[in-house]
């Protein structure tokens, strides 16, 4: 398994003792206006694109789908799985992710004195082209695809903006204003930093990854249906060899591995929130034959569909932090 965490760049310029207390003076005002904001467990969106979460306990690896969004941590340590590979970030670190993509997740270090509190800011890929216009860069044309997730530093000015955005939660009269002229920034400073290459590739017409990431939209929105890859390579204009390759270089996962994933994670949902028996859920998500469902569910969640939705439901009655 491929593990990434914060890549060190020996070649940049290293911060001054003056940047170096800026930057944590930012942590603690970040940590504390996060406090203020999502007093308890759970997730919130106080604003439109914004999500904050708390959680007070190391978790169980929880799945789900990812959005394109810039990703931090104000206090903890968090872990991502996307396919065989595995990310890992922390106050000193960010996690960009560029598609949608079936995930799974876990809180590494929280506890009632320092609970876990992360922050998410959606990407909107039109935002991400326009800010990509004012800085004069033009879509790459002749780029290969490039992973849809990886983890890089923090840097001062990014961290300095993001605690600028969440200031805002003070004053939502100007949060309805300035939420989006802040938002450019943060994109604008992802674009200039080392993942630029990954966020420019959100916006490329005619690209392999614009491709794929029709090809991924089409999955989602079609997951209970058959997946003919030969229809779905054609329809991109791609060879089935070719989609194959490029799908997994940003996916991390075949074209069915990527299917059947949607499929069992929305399985789960349908049966611990809609009480879906085990063979209703699976023929809900497209599987015909109850066995094979219960073979692939077992694979992916370690248990059987009844054992797994009973403990999640014991989890959710003590009031586990997900």
């Amino acid at each position: 398994m491929k593990v990434s965490t914060m890549k060190a760049d020996n070649k940049k310029k290293q911060p001054n003792a003056r940047e170096v207390q800026r930057e944590q003076s930012n942590r603690e005002e970040l940590v504390e206006r996060m406090l203020r904001a999502i007093p308890a467990a759970g997730t919130a969106e106080p604003i439109k694109g914004l999500l904050l979460s708390r959680s007070f306990r190391v978790n169980q690896p929880v799945y789900g789908v990812s959005q394109p969004t810039f990703c931090i941590i104000a206090q903890g340590t968090k872990e991502i799985f996307l396919g065989g590979h595995r990310y890992q970030y922390d106050p000193y670190s960010y996690l960009l992710a560029t598609a949608e993509l079936p995930i799974v997740s876990r809180v590494l270090a929280a506890s009632e004195e320092q609970p876990y509190l992360g922050l998410r800011i959606v990407l909107d890929p039109a935002v991400v082209g326009s800010v990509m216009v004012e800085m004069g860069q033009l879509p790459p044309r002749n780029q290969g695809p490039a992973r849809a997730m990886e983890v890089s530093r923090l840097d001062s000015d990014l961290l300095d903006a993001t605690v600028r955005l969440v200031r805002l939660l003070d004053t939502p009269c100007d949060g309805k204003l300035l939420f989006s002229l802040i938002s450019r920034e943060i994109i604008y400073r992802l674009l200039a930093g080392e993942q630029g290459h990954r966020l420019r590739q959100m916006t490329v017409i005619g690209g392999h990854t614009h491709r794929i990431a029709q090809a991924v939209e089409k999955i989602c929105r079609e997951f209970n249906q058959t997946l003919h890859v030969e229809d779905l390579a054609r329809g991109i204009g791609m060879s089935v060899s070719g989609f194959h390759h490029h799908f997994k270089e940003v996916t991390a996962m075949s074209p069915l591995q990527f299917q059947k994933q949607l499929r069992l994670q929305e399985a789960r949902r349908l049966m611990v929130g809609e009480h879906l028996d085990a063979a209703s859920a699976g023929y809900r998500v497209g599987y015909d034959d109850a066995s094979h469902f219960n073979r692939e569910y077992k694979r992916l969640f370690g248990v059987p569909p009844l054992r797994d939705v009973e403990r999640l439901r014991a989890v959710a009655e003590v009031g586990a932090d997900i």
